[in-house]
């Protein structure tokens, strides 16, 4: 797993639908061996049920400061809970 890309998006201080509409973007652009990794203030639920319609692997973790950790890849092999900094 040493040769996957992150891509990332702290959407902590942007406002609504920016989040969602960059991560739709990363999501069409994600090629496999890569995985997004956003950092938001919520759980996008939207963007979650988007990706587990179209069969991503999608991981969802809150961490003790109140922030959510998503990571969404296309590869239902990756583990991302070892790719989770949470």
């Amino acid at each position: 797993m040493e040769n996957l890309k992150r891509i990332s998006l702290d959407a902590r201080e942007l406002e609504h639908p920016i989040p969602l509409e960059r991560a739709i973007h990363a999501l069409r652009e994600l090629k496999e061996g890569n995985y997004f990794y956003m950092i938001h203030r919520k759980n996008p639920i939207p963007l979650i049920d988007l990706a587990k319609e179209q069969n991503f692997n999608v991981l969802s973790r809150e961490d003790n400061e109140g922030v959510w950790h998503i990571l969404i890849a296309k590869d239902t092999t990756i583990d991302l809970d070892e790719l989770c900094d949470v």
